[in-house]
């Protein structure tokens, strides 16, 4: 694990960029930037479509490490080129920004009021190939709709399985267990999360350490006890669907903890923007994150 980066995300200011949109949510995220799905016929140019946006946004002056500690990039990004370089190559050389991966292969079923991740047979591979391509870490989503103790432990046990798999191919694991906003228990359920979260973090070996991504709690600084805990590289929230005003003035509210955001990002950002326009509302997007995260 590169040590420079390990201490770039570990202490440095700034927020973590989720660039990761994958299949199912790229059309939306594509409608959201202003090019509707009549813009392309088949999967691959939909996904040259997400991939200029993507390409855009990195390239630009006010995506820098200067505020932005690390991305959050999709497979089929880690396989592509910004700029004539290799994705992840280029985020550290040219802009000074940590690349991660993101791993799951999307959510299986509810039951017990959780959403676990699908099974990942091919991870292995993947986290070789991430590695040769010069990856630091990954990232993997699970959903805890309810407060119920049998389903959000089964996400953390699954989660911290898969973490340990993805620390002995050498990367730094994000675990994200994601609390719907929408949960009508949501409080209730973190209170659930951070105790499972805490007693996963207890077992780990000497030398293992993570990073956690959750979404922003209901009582402000909850989540104090993880931020401190000397397990923890850092801990990343997600906006989860609120907007970005809402995202930045719940996350000041929470101490040592930074922004990893997707649609709260490239909120505001439009295909149709000059590159001035498009440069203006980016920077302005990544100056109120960056506030947010160092608060």
């Amino acid at each position: 694990m590169n040590k420079e980066q390990l201490d770039k995300v570990a202490s440095g200011k700034g927020f973590i960029a989720a660039l990761d949109q994958s299949g199912g949510s790229t059309p939306k995220a594509l409608k959201l930037y202003g090019v509707e799905e009549s813009a392309y016929k088949n999967e691959a140019e939909m996904f040259d479509l997400v991939h200029a946006m993507r390409a855009r946004i990195v390239g630009s002056p006010a995506f820098t490490g200067e505020r932005v500690l690390g991305a959050i990039l999709f497979e089929m990004t880690m396989d592509r080129q910004f700029d004539g370089q290799d994705a992840a190559a280029y985020l550290w050389d040219k802009k000074q920004v940590v690349p991660f991966l993101k791993v799951d292969k999307g959510l299986a079923d509810e039951a017990d009021g959780v959403q676990l991740m699908k099974p990942m047979p091919g991870l292995d591979s993947l986290l070789a190939r991430a590695v040769a391509k010069g990856v630091f870490g990954t990232k993997m989503r699970s959903v805890v709709n309810a407060a119920n103790a049998k389903g959000i432990d089964a996400v953390v046990a699954q989660q911290f399985e898969v973490g340990k798999q993805i620390l002995a191919a050498g990367l730094m694991p994000i675990i994200e267990p994601e609390v719907n906003i929408k949960a009508t228990d949501k409080k209730e359920a973190e209170a659930l999360l951070k105790a499972a979260i805490l007693k996963q973090l207890d077992a780990l070996g000497a030398d293992q350490t993570v990073m956690l991504k959750l979404s922003i709690p209901t009582v402000d600084g909850f989540y104090s006890e993880l931020v401190q805990h000397p397990k923890v590289v850092r801990v990343v929230a997600l906006s989860g669907g609120y907007s970005r005003d809402e995202s930045n003035a719940m996350l000041a509210k929470n101490p040592g903890v930074i922004a990893s955001f997707s649609r709260a990002l490239t909120e505001g950002l439009s295909a149709q923007q000059s590159d001035a326009e498009f440069d203006a509302a980016l920077d302005k997007a990544v100056e109120s994150i960056y506030r947010a995260s160092i608060t």
